[in-house]
């Protein structure tokens, strides 16, 4: 399943998720830019190695990145082309309601405590895996997580590619819902498992679930007039659909 965007219009202009979204383009033109083996040595550097970090821990290296460094610097690397560009997509349709619910400072504290809390959940899952754990993933599952609790109703526009292209309106708490159950399903197939596997499912459920927790604990901001819309709406009429 693939968003095309939501009917959720937001009340406020998503400057953080803008400049996330710059900032992992930044990071990712560089990692472009560079040979392989610069890349490699790159990623063992500023990824999360979940060995590397036990290491740090039991020696007190405090010194090292992977003594707590990582677990932020690897939310804003990634992979490949699919990687980044499919984490700013979904960064792109979910992360502005989110933003505008928790306003702009609690929202970039949100993201990033979502990021770490799902390297933390891959780490204890997995903690002698020496493969660098990168990428936006699980801070962006937080952000869908809050999504799925805060706006259930909501249309997300979707592309179903099974046997032939066609389009369809899902509700927030079906398309998401669906989408963990991805991420948690061969997550439990890599539980006992060294290493883990080449995608670091635990970190996209252990994101998803902070993120819908969080979200009905923190407050939303306070607001200077009311709302059109409320959190549990029913989707806006197509006349009034934003346009991308």
């Amino acid at each position: 399943m693939i968003p095309i965007r939501d009917e959720n219009p937001s009340g406020t202009i998503p400057v953080v998720t803008v400049s996330l979204i710059i900032a992992n383009a930044v990071v990712f033109a560089k990692e472009v830019m560079m040979s392989e083996w610069q890349l490699v040595a790159f990623a063992n550097t500023y990824g999360m190695i979940p060995r590397e970090t036990m290491r740090a821990w039991a020696h007190l290296s405090l010194g090292s990145p992977h003594a707590g460094l990582t677990f932020i610097t690897s939310i804003f690397l990634h992979s490949g082309w699919m990687h980044f560009l499919g984490n700013m997509w979904f960064l792109w349709i979910f992360g502005d309601n989110i933003e505008d619910h928790f306003g702009h400072i609690r929202y970039l504290f949100f993201y990033l405590a979502c990021g770490i809390g799902a390297e933390l959940a891959h780490f204890i899952l997995h903690p002698l895996s020496n493969i660098p754990c990168i990428g936006a993933s699980g801070a962006i599952a937080g952000v869908l997580g809050a999504y799925a609790v805060r706006f259930p109703m909501a249309r997300i526009l979707t592309l179903l590619p099974f046997f032939w292209l066609f389009f369809a309106e899902i509700p927030a708490f079906y398309f998401l819902g669906i989408w963990f159950v991805f991420q948690l399903l061969p997550g439990i197939g890599t539980i006992g498992a060294l290493k883990g596997a080449g995608v670091a499912y635990w970190a996209h459920v252990g994101g998803f679930l902070i993120g819908m927790v969080s979200v009905l604990f923190l407050r939303r901001r306070k607001r200077s007039r009311q709302s059109v819309y409320t959190d549990f709406h029913i989707a806006p009429s197509s006349r009034s659909r934003r346009r991308w």
